[in-house]
């Protein structure tokens, strides 16, 4: 019997898979569990829109994320930061710091998880931090530290 499935299943396929199963491990376990639907012309029909959709959908948040991209390209944002002895830094500044940063200095929602810092910024001057905005687009913000 072929099946459509709505959710990935170990060793059988992931979730819009059309799969070839027995009659009785479909009757028993798959339909009645919900699991995957006939694969009737209807159905198959449904898969095809709803990938589109899908598509569509991931093709609009490249785009967006390309678009955020070129906004942060011009972009460069403040952060003071506490002098120690003989003018060195005082602390570091995180990626929390500089994602509040930017959405008071710029009003950008930025996304603290997505500034990617391999470690805080401990000295003063201007730095170039990436931010993954999609898996394909990354940007590049700048941030000044400046003494307070």
């Amino acid at each position: 019997m072929k099946l459509i499935l709505l959710q990935n299943v170990k060793s059988l396929g992931k979730a819009g898979d059309v799969v070839n199963v027995s009659d009785g491990y479909a009757r028993n376990m798959l339909l009645p569990k919900g699991i995957a639907v006939e694969a009737n012309d209807k159905n198959k029909n449904d898969l095809k829109l709803k990938k589109q959709h899908e598509e569509k959908l991931a093709a609009d948040r490249l785009q967006d994320a390309k678009d955020l991209a070129k906004k942060l390209e011009g972009i460069k944002i403040t952060v003071k930061m506490k002098a120690g002895e003989n003018g060195k830094a005082f602390g570091s500044v995180s990626s929390k710091e500089i994602a509040e940063a930017a959405k008071a200095q710029h009003a950008l929602e930025l996304d603290k998880k997505k500034i990617q810092l391999d470690e805080p910024i401990r000295t003063f001057g201007m730095h170039e931090v990436p931010i993954r905005l999609h898996p394909e687009v990354t940007g590049t913000l700048y941030v000044l530290v400046q003494e307070a």
